[in-house]
């Protein structure tokens, strides 16, 4: 049960720093759950990332269910997913009970805007990190480019570019077994 508290507590934490979405705490995540509580490693938590983006739903949601999965089974991931919504769920009816009477206000405005900034530069920071750790050949700068291509620029669903890089990546390392 402490353990289980443990990780509700952690994704509480890791769930109030989620502003602009599942990414911008990717960084944050990273810290807590790889570097502080050592529940994944950092290429555990990558892998988590990649099937948390192509699976329905939240990409924070999945990734804070996957991990506690692993820890603790089912309960760990009720209580890792639970811990992850709890802070966002608080703000959310905070906010929508209050917004309308204060989003026109200037300092308010001036306020969000800061926050998207910020929001900019964690994302930014997740991905020189995760491209570090990532990307470690020229097959897999390869896919990298061609991912950023075809789902930044092109528009193409996340979906089809992780099933492709999937492919690209066990054909790769099937041809890279076959040299040997």
């Amino acid at each position: 049960m402490k353990k289980l508290l443990e990780m509700f507590i952690t994704f509480a934490k890791v769930g109030v720093m989620t502003f602009g979405g599942g990414y911008a705490m990717l960084p944050i995540l990273e810290r807590e759950v790889v570097s502080t509580k050592k529940w994944a490693t950092s290429e555990e938590l990558l892998n988590y990332f990649a099937v948390g983006q192509c699976t329905p739903g939240i990409i924070a949601v999945n990734t804070a269910t996957f991990i506690g999965y692993k820890n603790k089974g089912v309960p760990g991931a009720i209580a890792a997913t639970a811990g992850v919504i709890f802070p966002s769920l608080i703000i959310i009816m905070l906010i929508a009970a209050f917004l309308q009477n204060f989003a026109e206000i200037e300092f308010v405005q001036h306020a969000f805007a800061g926050v998207r900034a910020v929001v900019a530069a964690l994302i930014i920071q997740a991905v020189v990190k995760f491209f570090k750790s990532g990307v470690k050949d020229i097959t897999g700068f390869v896919i990298f480019i061609l991912a950023f291509v075809l789902a930044g620029i092109l528009g193409i669903s996340s979906v089809y570019v992780v099933i492709g890089a999937l492919i690209v990546g066990l054909i790769a390392g099937r041809l890279g077994r076959c040299k040997e």
